[in-house]
């Protein structure tokens, strides 16, 4: 069988598979259904200093290929994220785990951050300057180069641990921001987070969600993610986590193709809460099919 193993930002991760932010919840729900240590690790749900109840409903809309959420990073706060919900997790998972966290001011994603990189289960930072459905904050954090070194900057002022800025592809160039935060010291960039949709409703001639838009994800984006994963690969020198779209393991090995380092699964783990499982059971196949006796030596590879 071949080598699934790689090196993220110092760290070895089994496979390159990890369930994306907010369609894993914390967890020990999907620990219920299988053994999660499978894993390469996963991105937990997405952590705000304070607890949010999320947008009013509807937050889901449904769409050809894919699906549109604004669930409006509904989450308990960082304090108990780490009193209850970590300690929950220890009982299930036995490797280094990937926060998430998001903020709607530089204070904000610099306190969540120095209270959660000092948790012994943390092995990563996710921070996420790409939310497309929240007020206020998320995503006007990362569509400018300035406002996302900024944060990147004042994050890695407080933490030990890599930092990886999660980007949106809801902007004219990507590059130009993720070489800003590389700059400003990010140890990796993760990308792409969800496009900005809408769905309208026929017979109430309103749009179906009550926040009117929000953020689109699903295999019909995996295109655009492969495009921006290999735009930004090409043009930084730290690790890409690449995700969009992404739902079998010939996706994974095209996401790597395209300059990944590891692969996010998002949307396909709302159809099929055995996706990554079945995903990463599925790739000695794919990597027997295409002659790939590492992984590690195929990322970028198409360029």
């Amino acid at each position: 069988m071949g080598k699934m193993s790689v090196n993220l930002c110092g760290i070895t991760l089994d496979n390159p598979v990890i369930p994306a932010s907010g369609t894993f919840g914390f967890g020990y729900e999907f620990a219920e259904l299988y053994d999660i240590n499978i894993l390469g690790t996963f991105s937990f749900k997405g952590t705000t200093l304070n607890s949010r109840f999320g947008n009013p409903t509807p937050r889901i809309a449904e769409c050809t290929a894919g699906m549109i959420n604004a669930v409006g990073l509904q989450n308990p706060g960082v304090d108990k994220v780490i009193s209850e919900e970590l300690v929950k997790l220890k009982k299930c998972f036995n490797k280094k785990v990937m926060a998430n966290v998001s903020g709607f001011s530089v204070d904000e994603y610099v306190e969540t951050c120095r209270l959660i990189d000092a948790c012994e289960q943390v092995g990563w930072l996710e921070v996420n300057v790409s939310c497309p459905n929240v007020h206020g904050g998320g995503m006007s954090f990362g569509t400018l180069p300035e406002s996302a070194a900024e944060v990147t900057r004042a994050v890695k002022k407080v933490t030990t641990k890599p930092v990886i800025l999660k980007l949106s592809p809801n902007v004219t160039d990507i590059v130009a921001i993720a070489k800003a935060c590389e700059e400003a010291g990010a140890d990796g960039i993760s990308l792409i987070n969800t496009m900005l949709g809408m769905r309208i409703d026929l017979k109430s001639k309103k749009p179906v969600i009550a926040n009117k838009m929000g953020g689109f994800s699903g295999p019909a984006i995996f295109p655009v993610a492969v495009r921006m994963v290999y735009q930004v690969s090409s043009a930084v020198k730290i690790p890409v986590v690449g995700m969009g779209g992404v739902s079998t393991a010939e996706d994974v090995v095209e996401m790597m193709l395209a300059g990944a380092t590891a692969v996010e699964v998002g949307a396909a783990n709302l159809v099929n809460p055995y996706a990554c499982r079945d995903i990463i059971e599925d790739l000695p196949r794919v990597m027997e099919k295409y002659r790939i006796d590492s992984l590690e030596s195929i990322i970028g590879g198409a360029h």
